[in-house]
């Protein structure tokens, strides 16, 4: 069974929020709101280490599940009543969460059906189920790359003290070098492109190229487990040589 990254940089926070939940197998109706505000935090704090535009809305998201955990951490109010007379504060993020994903869902189906009537043709980060054979493809999002990113990060060893030039990497050069490298290689685990990162600077500019070659369309990432390793291989519909700016 595969599953199919989908490289949507303008995904939002209720995204993000379904996307946290899934995968560590909460129930919608049920959140453990500390625990999803410090993991929606986290991830915000990795979109703007990466200084990937972060739209109003994300804050707003953060600002209300800090309100949320507020209320829930207060002492009942003795002017309401029992405590289970008050209302919930998760309630009506829950009741977005639902409608929203439900909107999702209905929409992922017609983009499905659309892909069997095309027969050939789908758009980027679509794919129909005559592209995986008898293996169906499931769609993920930018946070599936934030998450293996992250891991990157903490696997780096924090004893090695290392100066760096500012301009010692630049996101043009690791364009080329992952390129070429697929150019020779027909695929690329994820974790592979930063074995011989020497610093968190270079880890950084070298996921910023693979996002490119993905806006791009250069490259293709796949899962083959939900949440497993990521595999990186020449887009289909990559184009020869490297488009411009990062043409030779």
């Amino acid at each position: 069974m595969g599953y199919k990254i989908r490289l949507e940089i303008f995904e939002g926070p209720l995204d993000l929020l379904l996307y946290l939940i899934k995968r560590s197998e909460l129930e919608i109706t049920d959140i453990p709101i500390t625990r999803i505000t410090e993991q929606y935090l986290e991830y915000l704090n990795l979109m703007e280490l990466l200084d990937l535009e972060i739209a109003g809305e994300f804050l707003v998201m953060a600002a209300t599940l800090m309100q949320i955990k507020s209320k829930m951490l207060l002492p009942p109010d003795p002017e309401v009543g029992a405590p289970e007379e008050e209302p919930d504060p998760r309630a009506e993020l829950v009741r977005r969460l639902l409608e929203y994903k439900a909107f999702k869902e209905a929409a992922d189906r017609l983009r499905g059906f659309e892909a069997r009537r095309s027969g050939v043709f789908t758009r980027f980060g679509v794919e129909s189920e005559l592209d995986g054979g008898d293996s169906p493809f499931f769609e993920g999002t930018l946070f599936d790359l934030i998450t293996a990113f992250s891991k990157v990060l903490k696997g780096l060893p924090k004893g090695v003290v290392h100066e760096v030039e500012k301009d010692e990497f630049s996101v043009a050069e690791k364009v080329h070098e992952i390129f070429h490298r697929l150019v020779q290689t027909p695929k690329i685990f994820f974790s592979e492109l930063f074995r011989t990162s020497r610093n968190k600077f270079e880890v950084i500019t070298t996921f910023l190229a693979l996002l490119e070659l993905i806006r791009l369309k250069e490259v293709a990432v796949s899962q083959m487990d939900q949440f497993g390793e990521i595999e990186i291989t020449r887009s289909p519909r990559a184009t020869e040589p490297l488009k411009e700016p990062y043409a030779e």
